[in-house]
């Protein structure tokens, strides 16, 4: 699946549910999906600046020269989008989430229904990503 097949899903799917409680209530479960991360990598250094709530990434890059993304937030609305980051940009290649347009965010409402401290959190979530997949590209070269 592309990164453009996977957002137009995550679209799909939130075109389903009515009305923002709903919606809330997805990204919440979704949030609950994440595998484990570590307690041992929650470290300052995969700690994300610029969010209110505490948000880890860590990127590790695969034999096949895509990214392996663990995430995760202490925060049950923060995990759920971090989780639609994962859904969307998690196994790609650096070039692949470099060039991604991310319009699912827009498409779902969510720039519109976040708090602006959530909404700062989110840039700086996708801001980690695509530095990970910079320093990664590099290794290419």
């Amino acid at each position: 699946m592309t990164i453009n097949e996977a957002q137009d899903e995550i679209i799909e799917e939130f075109d389903g549910l009515s009305d923002w409680m709903d919606r809330y209530a997805y990204i919440i479960d979704l949030g609950n999906t994440l595998p484990e991360f570590p307690e041992s990598e929650k470290t300052p250094a995969n700690l994300i600046e610029g969010c209110q709530s505490r948000v880890w990434i860590d990127a590790r890059r695969a034999d096949d020269g895509t990214i392996n993304f663990r995430a995760d937030s202490d925060a049950l609305i923060v995990k759920g989008i971090v989780a639609l980051l994962m859904r969307v940009l998690n196994n790609r290649t650096p070039r692949e989430i470099l060039d991604a347009d991310l319009y699912f965010i827009d498409r779902i409402g969510l720039s519109e229904h976040l708090s602006p401290t959530r909404s700062n959190g989110l840039v700086a979530m996708v801001k980690q990503i695509r530095d990970y997949a910079r320093a990664f590209s590099l290794l290419d070269k």
